[in-house]
């Protein structure tokens, strides 16, 4: 799995980026389209065992580390949120 360059990395990719791989890898629908802002813990898009592997993809990703207690809505609800806690961790 290729790791983004920090220098490169803007929100707007970061949020694309998890849109195609949440899609393809953790729902396998890949033709599903995942907007920002959208919930994905409170909706029921992600359960608890897909939210263990989104924070797989996003470590092995992004190389940045999730702690087990941010695995909630609170933190980890969109794509919005993820990609603002990404950035926050690969400067």
């Amino acid at each position: 799995m290729e790791r983004i360059e920090e220098s490169l990395m803007e929100k707007r990719e970061v949020i694309s980026m998890l849109q195609s791989r949440i899609a393809k890898d953790i729902l396998n629908i890949p033709e599903k389209l995942i907007t920002h802002d959208e919930s994905l813990i409170s909706s029921g898009l992600i359960d608890s065992f897909s939210l263990v592997d989104l924070s797989m993809l996003v470590e092995d990703a992004f190389d940045v580390r999730i702690d087990d207690a941010e695995l909630n809505s609170d933190v980890f609800d969109s794509l919005d949120q993820l990609a603002s806690l990404i950035l926050s961790r690969v400067k």
